[in-house]
């Protein structure tokens, strides 16, 4: 069995790689593809870049060129509900565009308005983030092109789908797995609150996401063990 992984930004991956074992690397298409073992796993670790385009690239390649069985997306994401606070994760039970015509995407396999977390991997996230002491919810996740830093936004984004989250990656990874027939789970962990002050701490002064994807590193890890 082999498990891929993917992150958006380099920080969000680069804690998993300094643990893989037997590493090799490959770059492909712009993106490079670490292939190791990790808690006695066969996996592939990769940084995709930002955005829907990036990131159903790299799912493609990962299930083309790596033959992957299943697939862990590992990131941070702008809260968007009180169920959960800065630092902790957001689980994708449900994940959907935000700002995409849902209609006609769900024209072309898999067919679908909304994605869904592979259960098995839902319950070991969730089970992995209690075994780290991390408060945790299996949620929705919102994805759209589009940094969300401003209440406006977030408030457009609220009214139309409700989420516990938002990100760029998310739905995007789903839907191309689903098409690929991978098991697939979206893991966030919570940096900002998808408002001003998460832009400025994100965008403006560039901040280091280490402190918060360190929680999900672990997450994955133990994720690792039991999948």
């Amino acid at each position: 069995m082999i498990i891929g992984i993917m992150g958006a930004m380099p920080d969000e991956v680069d804690q998993l790689c300094a643990r893989l074992t037997d590493v090799t690397k490959e770059e492909y298409a712009g993106v490079e593809y670490h292939c190791g073992t990790l808690q006695g796993k066969q996996v592939v670790v990769c940084c995709a870049g930002m955005g829907k385009a990036n990131a159903a690239s790299t799912v493609q390649v990962l299930c083309t060129k790596y033959n992957i069985d299943k697939l862990i997306f590992s990131g941070i994401a702008g809260n968007m509900t009180s169920k959960i606070g800065i630092g902790d994760v957001c689980v994708g039970e449900t994940v959907m565009y935000h700002d995409a015509e849902l209609s006609m995407i769900a024209q072309s396999a898999p067919f679908q308005t909304e994605y869904h977390g592979d259960p098995a991997l839902v319950q070991a996230a969730l089970g992995a983030c209690d075994a780290c002491g991390v408060k945790a919810i299996a949620g929705k996740i919102a994805t759209g092109d589009t940094f969300v830093g401003d209440a406006a936004t977030k408030k457009i984004i609220e009214d139309k789908c409700h989420p516990d989250c938002v990100e760029m990656e998310g739905a995007a990874v789903s839907q191309i797995a689903g098409r690929n027939g991978v098991p697939c789970v979206i893991l966030r962990a919570m940096s900002d609150n998808a408002d001003e002050s998460g832009y400025e701490v994100l965008v403006v002064k560039q901040f280091s996401i280490g402190e918060y994807v360190k929680t999900a590193t672990e997450i994955v890890a133990r994720m690792i063990e039991s999948v």
